[in-house]
């Protein structure tokens, strides 16, 4: 955390910062405040931003880091918000990238023009003098009026300037200009403060150039994609088979077993807390106790892919590919009533679909949330499941494993764009701008994937714990015995599945994966495995996703998406009976 050494009090609370998107105002604020932040959404939206504090001679000083805004005259929800804030603000830390100046000024026009003092950090100031770019400083501070100091956020260049600058800062006497007048004036002032002097393009501006192409940056995408999987499955499964599984069977199982022991090996506080004991071990996957499944699904399950994928998620961020992915996806994901960056939480969703569902908070609008939610849910199964499709599946022959994601997949384009259609509300446009390649340093990577993974802990682990404590007792009380009966008829006639299956679908509610090892003994065809595993994947998630989409969306768009996973399922496993059988 920065701290500022005089003693003199500066009569500032809290401080803004404010940029467009992707100019590194984030590393500044990790920068400003270190890594004790919190997150929080702005009241009545899914719009997140950051909050932290410094010392300030003094003072203790609030710092918030406001979202990404390209004016001050609202187009999404995050503008808007970024517009609301600019009133609670006693003082504005305007980040601009020194490489665009040109267009990161036209926010700096409209922050002189209201009566708050402001400080231009000038970031990315490194990347000026590869590109040939040259910035007369005294000049632009001159014509802005304000302290202008050149950083390098990543580094720490300038932050020191920055925070000392702060007690000095003014309010300029701008006039209010309308659109026109604000940007003749900022070519006035780049004509005078900027220079570019010629020279060729280097290896990463070429790069740049191919990824948003669309046939060499899609052949580009799928490697990198198929890739990231790969590495994230890599991960997972090896913090899984060599760190977590061992730890939960050296470490935990003696405890679990004893305090078996304690509670009489059985009963109705035994079977919630513990679940079954076979053999005298646990499985702390099929127990379904809460200290057995219940820990072990989000620690050991959960969490290492969650580490796996924001560690690549961060990688992607930093160098700069994850803008030209999500231009590059933005074509077809508006089909489906998103935008580009709704390959992120889909991403996300091939490895656990809970933290793909709250990962939909990227997006823009509440419409593109229920759709990318709803679409998780039906049409990705996440990566426990794939491990079983193709071991159960697979043993049938490669072509039904084909037929299980290709159905999949159909489903996903064809839902998409029916839901895309009859959802209301609209998806806006894809406004980023694209920032050059650059090699991110670790130990930025590293605290990025700390507090995001430290968010994940804080609020998804709360509400997986709940969610089993009472789907178990519901099962310990015989409910889904219930369930199962009454929906055996649709079960045999609709899909063509033996009615020993209706328990598996069951099942499915607690954990997917195990659902489909139980059809393994019921000696189904290969064709009844296919629509299994289909109808299995689309029907309910798994409870701690369920769980999550009522927090996320609330309780009707809830109902409304679960009612069309139960609408898809039966539909497509019924189709499906009709053309394998």
């Amino acid at each position: 955390m920065v701290t500022n050494n005089s003693s003199k009090s500066t009569g500032i609370k809290r401080v803004l910062l404010m940029g467009n998107p992707n100019v590194g105002k984030s590393v500044v604020f990790s920068r400003l405040t270190g890594i004790r932040v919190i997150a929080s959404n702005y009241p009545g939206t899914t719009v997140g931003y950051s909050q932290g504090f410094m010392n300030l001679g003094e003072d203790r000083v609030e710092v918030i880091d406001v979202p990404g805004t390209y004016t001050l005259e609202p187009t999404s929800e995050a503008e808007e918000i970024a517009s609301e804030m600019l009133d609670t603000g006693d003082l504005i830390i305007n980040v601009v990238d020194a490489t665009n100046l040109e267009r990161n000024l036209y926010l700096t026009q409209q922050l002189l023009e209201r009566d708050i003092p402001l400080i231009v950090a000038l970031n990315i100031w490194d990347e000026t003098g590869h590109r040939g770019i040259h910035i007369d400083l005294d000049k632009l501070r001159e014509r802005l009026g304000v302290p202008v100091i050149p950083t390098v956020a990543i580094t720490g260049q300038g932050i020191k300037e920055l925070v000392t600058s702060i007690a000095g800062a003014t309010s300029p006497d701008t006039p209010a200009r309308n659109y026109d007048e604000r940007w003749a004036v900022i070519g006035g002032i780049i004509s005078q403060v900027q220079r570019i002097t010629h020279r060729h393009h280097t290896w990463r501006e070429r790069l740049g150039d191919a990824t948003v192409q669309p046939l060499a940056g899609g052949i580009i995408a799928l490697v990198v994609l198929v890739v990231a999987f790969l590495v994230v499955r890599f991960i997972g499964e090896n913090l899984i088979g060599y760190v977590l599984e061992p730890l939960f069977d050296t470490l935990w199982a003696p405890v679990v077993l004893r305090l078996s022991d304690l509670l009489g090996g059985s009963g109705f506080f035994h079977d919630i807390l513990i679940g079954e004991i076979v053999g005298g071990e646990v499985n702390f996957v099929e127990s379904f106790g809460l200290l057995t499944t219940g820990l072990f699904v989000p620690f050991g399950m959960v969490l290492p892919y969650i580490m796996s994928f924001y560690l690549v998620l961060g990688l992607f961020e930093d160098t700069g590919y994850l803008p030209r992915l999500a231009v590059l996806m933005d074509t077809l994901m508006h089909r489906l009533g998103l935008h580009g960056y709704a390959i992120i939480p889909s991403m996300l969703g091939l490895g656990c679909n809970v933290p793909a569902v709250l990962a939909t908070r990227i997006l823009e609008s509440k419409r593109e949330r229920f759709i990318a939610a709803t679409l998780i849910s039906i049409a990705i199964p996440c990566a426990a499941l794939q491990a079983m499709i193709f071991g159960l599946v697979g043993e049938q022959g490669a072509q039904y494993v084909a037929i299980v994601f290709g159905t999949l997949f159909v489903v996903w384009i064809i839902l998409g764009v029916i839901i895309n259609r009859f959802a209301r509300g609209f998806s806006p446009e894809l406004l980023i701008e694209i920032p050059p390649y650059r090699m991110p340093p670790w130990r930025t990577v590293l605290q990025k994937l700390w507090m995001r993974v430290n968010g994940f802990l804080k609020e998804a682990i709360p509400i997986i714990l709940g969610a089993v404590l009472v789907i178990n007792i519901l099962y310990t009380l015989g409910i889904f015995d219930a369930i199962a009966d009454f929906a055996s008829p649709v079960v045999t006639g609709l899909l063509g599945l033996p009615k020993e299956a209706v328990t598996a679908l069951v099942i499915g509610f607690l954990r997917k994966d195990v659902a489909l090892g139980m059809l393994a003994p019921l000696g189904l065809s290969a064709n009844q495995l296919v629509i299994g595993s289909v109808v299995l994947a689309m029907f309910f998630p798994c409870v701690a996703t369920f769980v999550v989409i009522l927090r996320e969306l609330g309780v009707v768009n809830m109902l409304k998406s679960v009612a069309i996973m139960i609408a898809t399922a039966l539909l497509v496993g019924g189709a499906l009976n009709l053309i394998l059988q």
